[in-house]
């Protein structure tokens, strides 16, 4: 069956996501946006007049630096003016190998190391999530092929041993049988697959392995046959990592010569791949991991020889005063995934940095990327750390300021409002606001919104509407709306958010449905 369509219907269908486009409709979040600058937003009304929206949503994290940066769209234009090439693969970087200098002075001032990463570059978040597990996978697989050939060896030896009477079995039985039964449980174990550590409310991407790294079912679940598997850790159970790494262990039986005799050893099969984690928990609902969390994880994984991915695609470039999160709890990661704020809201770029003695120089004929490391985006990249490192690191200290100012003013509205906002979370300019489940609201609408999961689409749709404010709820906690502006937030802006929100809250602790989902 043939089906044609003429170029005048085509132009009238909606081909590109229509599903999505409907959701943001039904919510009221359809706009078309013309314009941007620092935290505002621009749109259109019915006579062509432009409309400034307070924009909290930031590019998911990605604009600590505002919508068009003035230095950084001039450097921009400058590059392509001036023939700055795109596509140079397999060739010189040297801008690459200035960006990774950067972030390696960054890295060893706030984490206290002298030990270097090496960078691999990459366009997004995800893609970054994916070759830093690639890289640990890689690794574990080149330690456990070594491991496997010690074994074989010395099963030969004992062979060997014993065929020349040399040696016994220890325990009398013949040494062919010793050896085909370590075959065979060395063979189960070694067809078992990795797993991940991560915790609950994780979220690390969408692409075929980063999605097994997020917690939201809805996300993972379709396309958990494609990947390895993940065990998922209450962040509010450090002790927990230990119980699961426990039950699944695994041992691998290695026949070795003692002193005349054959026994078998118990060698530590490395099951796990990576321990991968976020320093606060974008998606997931703006959960900051706990120093005594950060600390369990550092411990289990540095006695199964586990890598630690710190995943700081949102909460990193300076987002919560430091330029990585998990610098305010003492969290080393042995790879460090960065990205969004990376490009400086220009660019699309990210990069997975891995400690030295874990790098694998290898991987990098076996992995690869068409636009990695080209030279606009790096050098994008390197124009953000400077701005972010002028004047003795002043962007941290602003983003701790606003973040507390912020904060205050979140906190005087939950505080007002206390049966509808249950709690303020995060650190910094990336910050959360819970609210309290409205299933039992006296008004239809605000309960059937709230039992359907979409109460925070519902609040975002008329902050938008009545009060021209941007704010999202996270991806797999819907009552939490996250706040992640750039550091140049006024005082202005932080009262309109204020009002903005105690007119909503208001709505919803009178339960005046009605006027939360009209037009």
């Amino acid at each position: 069956m043939t089906h044609s369509t003429d170029s005048a219907a085509l132009d009238g269908l909606e081909l590109a996501e229509p599903h999505l486009g409907n959701v943001l409709s039904a919510s009221g979040l359809d706009a078309e946006y013309v314009r941007a600058e620092r935290n505002t937003l621009y749109l259109r009304d019915e006579n062509g007049q432009e409309i400034p929206v307070l924009d909290f949503v930031g590019g998911f994290g990605s604009l600590i630096l505002g919508h068009n940066h003035p230095e950084i769209v001039a450097y921009a234009k400058e590059l392509l003016d001036a023939g700055t090439p795109v596509h140079a693969q397999f060739s010189r970087h040297p801008y690459a190998n200035r960006a990774a200098a950067g972030l390696n002075r960054i890295v060893q001032r706030e984490t206290g190391t002298d030990e270097p990463y090496y960078a691999v570059f990459a366009n997004t978040g995800a893609e970054a999530v994916e070759a830093a597990v690639k890289h640990a996978e890689f690794d574990r697989f080149r330690k456990l092929s070594a491991l496997r050939e010690e074994i074989e060896a010395h099963g030969e030896a004992a062979r060997a041993a014993v065929l020349a009477g040399e040696a016994a079995v220890a325990d009398g039985r013949d040494i062919e049988d010793l050896l085909a039964e370590a075959a065979r449980h060395n063979a189960g174990q070694l067809s078992r697959p990795p797993l991940f550590l991560t915790p609950e409310g994780s979220f690390h991407g969408k692409l075929v392995g980063s999605v097994q790294l997020t917690h939201n079912p809805a996300f993972r679940l379709p396309f958990q046959a494609l990947a390895a598997q993940a065990r998922f850790v209450p962040l509010d159970q450090p002790e927990q990592i230990a119980k699961i790494v426990e039950g699944e262990r695994g041992v691998l039986l290695d026949p070795v010569v003692e002193g005349g005799s054959v026994t078998v050893a118990e060698r530590a099969f490395p099951v796990f791949c990576a321990f991968v984690l976020e320093p606060v928990q974008g998606e997931g609902g703006i959960n900051v991991v706990s120093e005594e969390f950060a600390r369990e994880v550092q411990r289990v994984c540095a006695e199964i020889d586990c890598p630690v991915v710190v995943d700081e695609i949102q909460s990193g470039m300076g987002r919560t005063g430091a330029f990585l999160a998990s610098s305010h709890t003492g969290l080393r990661g042995d790879y460090y995934t960065l990205a969004k704020s990376l490009g400086g809201g220009i660019a699309k770029t990210s990069v997975t940095l891995i400690r030295a003695s874990r790098y694998c120089k290898d991987f990098e004929l076996v992995h690869s990327s068409t636009f990695a490391k080209d030279a606009f985006s790096t050098l994008i990249a390197i124009k953000v750390l400077e701005l972010l490192e002028a004047d003795g690191g002043a962007a941290y200290r602003t983003v701790t300021e606003r973040g507390e100012r912020l904060r205050e003013a979140l906190e005087e509205v939950r505080e007002e409002f206390p049966g509808v906002l249950k709690e303020v979370r995060g650190k910094g300019l990336m910050l959360g606001v819970e609210f309290h489940d409205q299933s039992g609201s006296a008004s239809e609408i605000i309960a059937g919104v709230s039992q359907s999961g979409f109460l925070g689409y519902a609040v975002a749709g008329h902050l938008l509407r009545a009060h021209r404010l941007r704010l999202f709820p996270t991806g797999s906690a819907f009552n939490t709306l996250r706040l992640e502006p750039s550091l140049y937030l006024t005082d202005e802006e932080i009262g309109r958010l204020r009002t903005g929100l105690r007119g909503v809250c208001a709505l919803l602790r009178d339960a005046d449905g009605e006027a939360l989902v009209q037009p």
